[in-house]
């Protein structure tokens, strides 16, 4: 039986409608709370996999990693040793989670390594040195090219040509689980002089983000053949904008504080090998691609997204179904466009794929989308609607794979909006 068939089953009780079997065992960073000491984790089910006590007893024998290499706050030195280092601890932790298994010794000492998730602090599972946003959604960016330039004409000239994105903030991403306060900023209202004040019109972006494990040298580039041996995983990604900040200040080089003030990451980085069952073919690209972009075979993934926005003291209300497989650029491409001008990348380094939109309404991966740059009310239930995201509501992102039975995904990316802060910053 292959490591991670669609008939494997583990000893740890697993619920079919969970997004961590013992065939996802993505890769993150936990902390018990209370605790400085933080460790490489793993997850199948409701339980944490504590990857440096299982290296302490001795469950990676053979596999040459370093003795601490499970006791750093972030995963960068452990997704430095290389994929198939990291493929080789995936599957040495399916044969220890298998029903079955001849790791006797270790399974019984699953009280030191397994932890209900409930018991841990999640972190950013990786430093993020840079941070990269495209635009690669063709719904999306024909949606925003209708709202604010031309209904007729609504991508730009180079849209179809080339993956469109810009260098974003790293330091202002957080983790799943996160609170941060309405930004402020200029903001031009119809008439008369630009104003200071807490956005009107924040929104959620709902995207998928890859993170890179290997670095190459300034000039050198990546084909888009070569660019999934770059890729070590990918997490859920909310990049928060401020819709009316961002309309005065992106022309003419793009978004600055309508972005950099918050950006949501989920807490597992899910292996490109954990979603193999889901590829796809992507898009036809009409007009054909320059050949550095061209690629052959399925890069595409067949994920179901969705976002629920809670408010305060509320239900939780599902307001977006999308797929990341409405993609019209990979993240091969991505990547390959990205470092086809000699643009060195570094282990750790984030990538998010924009704001991700299907062809209907009710798939549009933003506020700015759904209400249709606020004219329309987006139903929460209960009586509530939205235009944009209000204070104290909590938006929540989903995705996972569902093929053979086996559902791959992601947990979730979660954050909540507070007030605006009074200080002397105006």
């Amino acid at each position: 039986m292959s490591p991670f068939s669609p008939a494997l089953q583990s000893w740890v009780p697993c619920s079919p409608d969970s997004d961590f079997p013992i065939q996802n065992l993505p890769f993150g960073i936990c902390r018990r709370p209370g605790e400085d000491r933080a460790f490489a984790a793993s997850i199948i089910g409701e339980r944490v996999i504590d990857l440096a006590v299982l290296h302490e007893i001795g469950a990676f024998e053979g596999i040459p990693l370093p003795p601490s290499i499970f006791l750093h706050d972030q995963l960068n030195p452990f997704i430095a040793l290389g994929k198939t280092i990291g493929r080789t601890v995936r599957e040495r932790l399916a044969e220890i989670l298998r029903e079955g298994t001849s790791h006797e010794g270790i399974k019984g000492a699953a009280t030191r390594w397994l932890i209900p998730v409930r018991e841990v602090q999640h972190l950013l599972p990786v430093q993020i040195g840079d941070y990269t946003d495209f635009y690669s959604s063709l719904d999306h960016a024909t949606n925003v090219g209708k709202m604010f330039r031309d209904p007729e004409n609504a991508l730009l000239p180079n849209w179809k040509h080339l993956p469109v994105g810009y260098h974003g903030r790293a330091s202002s991403i957080q983790v799943s689980g996160h609170a941060f306060h309405r930004p402020k900023g200029q903001i031009k209202p119809e008439e008369g002089p630009p104003v200071f004040g807490p956005t009107r019109l924040l929104d959620f972006e709902l995207e998928m983000a890859f993170v890179t494990g290997k670095e190459t040298a300034p000039g050198d580039c990546i084909p888009t053949a070569q660019a999934e041996d770059a890729i070590f995983g990918l997490a859920l990604f909310n990049d928060w904008s401020a819709r009316d900040i961002q309309k005065w200040e992106y022309v003419p080089l793009g978004p600055f504080l309508a972005k950099n003030f918050a950006s949501t990451l989920s807490p597992w980085l899910v292996t490109l090998e954990a979603l193999e069952p889901f590829r796809v073919s992507g898009p036809e690209q009409d007009p054909p691609v320059l050949p550095y972009l061209r690629q052959e075979g399925a890069h595409h993934f067949d994920i179901h997204l969705e976002v629920a926005i809670q408010p305060q003291g509320g239900e939780p209300y599902t307001v977006c179904h999308s797929n990341l497989r409405h993609m019209y650029w990979s993240m091969s491409q991505q990547l390959a466009h990205h470092t086809i001008n000699g643009c060195n990348i570094r282990v750790g380094d984030l990538y998010a794929s924009g704001t991700i939109s299907g062809p209907d309404t009710g798939s549009f991966g933003s506020m700015l989308e759904l209400s249709w740059k606020g004219t329309r009310e987006v139903p929460l239930g209960e009586g509530q609607t939205r235009r944009f995201v209000q204070d104290g509501d909590t938006v929540i992102l989903r995705g996972y794979g569902t093929r053979d039975g086996v559902r791959i995904g992601f947990g979730e990316c979660v954050a909540t909006v507070l007030p605006a802060r009074e200080d002397a910053c105006g």
